[in-house]
């Protein structure tokens, strides 16, 4: 008999294609994420689950689902996922590192010159029919990118993208880690600076850390005021990093000039939510990765990490190896 896998929502077609010639697709065909309880019913015959960042995999879940061996996850984030409780019962994780680097720094950027140009607003001004004067020497003032001082909160594989593009840019680079990166200062041309140097330097600053306990609310008002008032702030990480309500506040009051949000403190974003009155912020709804390349690869990533451990092979995307020490991978074996 096969395995049978739980996919949770609508994925790229590579990635049913991979899961469905060694498993059981058990697949829900739909766009948005299941319900708390459509969760819950649907898992607890299967040997794995396919799922999302939308997705609240915790100890009710992993409880419910006796027969899991192994949780996929189209996401290179985990914090919807318990994962300490996962290992513990020998559960494995594989998920999507690397594979969307590229796609989220290139989004980082758009967002950063979108912020800096006035991008949106400025489309805005053309499609309301505002545009009545050609041109004026005081219509839709910007700042300047080339040349400027950029900080980089977070210097894992997605920091370290953003730095190599800013680079073409002729910038200054900063960056804040709780871990030193001496390797990578030379290579990449960046100085490590303590938080509050890189806020009171920086002319953009760009959030590429995980969600942790340490992390939520990293910027709040006192980082927000530390900032230059021609300052523009990216997050394309976790909503959360970030405290909303002290943002909504520096924009309205001048704090900062501008931001950039890919995410949020409640996805999806409430339709009141006073950051969507703004016009110097730019908002996107989490699609940093969101190229049909990238989507595709982690798919593929994803599927082919849960039919590893199906098999009792180590997958190279495996999050937690320590499950090992609880049910080995030949124990773990249907395949």
């Amino acid at each position: 008999m096969k395995p049978k896998v739980y996919v949770t929502r609508r994925i790229p077609e590579t990635g049913l294609r991979i899961l469905g010639e060694y498993c059981e697709v058990v697949y829900r065909d739909e766009f948005a994420p299941p319900t708390r309880d459509e969760l819950l019913d649907a898992i607890e015959n299967v040997d794995a689950i396919y799922c999302t960042l939308s997705e609240v995999i915790d100890k009710e879940v992993i409880n419910r689902a006796g027969r899991l061996r192994v949780i996929g996850t189209m996401s290179v984030g985990v914090d919807h996922i318990d994962v300490e409780h996962a290992t513990r019962k020998g559960i494995y994780i594989v998920y999507t590192p690397g594979v969307l680097t590229e796609t989220v720094a290139d989004h980082a950027w758009a967002l950063l010159l979108a912020a800096a140009r006035r991008i949106a607003e400025a489309d805005s001004y053309v499609r309301r029919g505002d545009w009545r004067i050609a041109w004026a020497p005081t219509m839709m003032l910007g700042y300047d990118v080339y040349g400027k001082t950029l900080g980089i909160i977070g210097l894992g594989r997605i920091g370290q993208a953003v730095a190599r593009r800013a680079k073409g840019f002729d910038m200054k680079i900063f960056y804040y880690d709780i871990v030193r990166r001496r390797d990578l200062e030379e290579e990449l041309g960046i100085e490590y600076a303590p938080l509050e140097k890189l806020l009171m330097d920086s002319d953009y600053v760009s959030i590429h850390v995980p969600l942790t306990p340490e992390t939520r609310k990293l910027i709040g008002d006192r980082e927000l005021k530390l900032m230059k008032r021609t300052a523009i702030l990216v997050n394309t990480s976790r909503g959360p990093v970030i405290d909303q309500k002290a943002l909504v506040k520096a924009l309205k009051e001048g704090w900062i000039a501008g931001a950039g949000l890919d995410v949020f403190e409640k996805e999806p974003i409430d339709p009141d939510d006073p950051l969507l009155k703004l016009e110097n912020v730019v908002l996107t709804p989490h699609i940093g990765s969101a190229s049909h390349e990238t989507r595709n690869k982690m798919a593929e990533l994803t599927a082919v990490g849960i039919i590893k451990v199906l098999k009792g092979e180590k997958p190279e995307n495996l999050l937690n190896p320590e499950a090992a020490n609880i049910r080995p991978l030949s124990e773990v074996k249907v395949l």
